[in-house]
């Protein structure tokens, strides 16, 4: 008898532990996306991951590779940040500052191209390919002038991310 109730604990371990694919699947027949999380280990990844994608599009038209400027970067990190804490995705922040009112908070020197932004649940390489398939988006990254870059974010408990991208033209240009 103990035995019996041994097995059957075993196998109802077992069964627990076998996935049912259909499971996995939402109410349209589609599989539940998957959570795309940011440790902190990730940054360098993702600064390179974003720099990489960026000029390989810029370089196959026929532009030159952007820099990553850390001056960018941590206006963009600041403002995807300012981004969750008024959760919504807009340019101004929640003090009412602009794009280039936050380049100069940093000591930015040079002139601000354009910034985009991006609330949602994908990775660095995702957003990219979304802001690629939308005009004015894809114009920022695309500037013949641009020699710049910031890339940054912020990840809510929640997975949802808030993305920044910044390009610029140095003051010595």
């Amino acid at each position: 008898m103990a035995f019996r109730v041994f097995l059957s604990v075993i196998l109802a371990f077992l069964a627990a532990c076998v996935q049912n694919p259909e499971a996995n699947l939402g109410p349209n027949g589609l599989p539940y996306q998957r959570a795309y999380v940011i440790g902190e280990a990730d940054s360098s990844k993702i600064q390179f991951n974003m720099l990489d994608g960026i000029n390989s599009i810029r370089k196959a038209r026929g532009l030159k590779g952007l820099i990553l400027s850390s001056e960018l970067n941590a206006a963009a990190s600041t403002h995807s940040r300012d981004m969750s804490i008024q959760n919504r995705a807009w340019h101004f922040g929640s003090d009412g500052s602009s794009p280039p009112e936050r380049l100069i908070r940093v000591g930015y020197q040079g002139r601000l191209l354009g910034e985009n932004i991006s609330e949602t649940f994908e990775s660095e390489l995702e957003t990219l390919a979304a802001w690629m398939t939308n005009p004015s988006t894809q114009d920022i990254i695309m500037a013949e002038t641009a020699e710049e870059v910031g890339f940054g974010w912020f990840q809510e408990t929640s997975g949802k991310i808030w993305w920044t991208l910044v390009t610029g033209i140095p003051s010595s240009a």
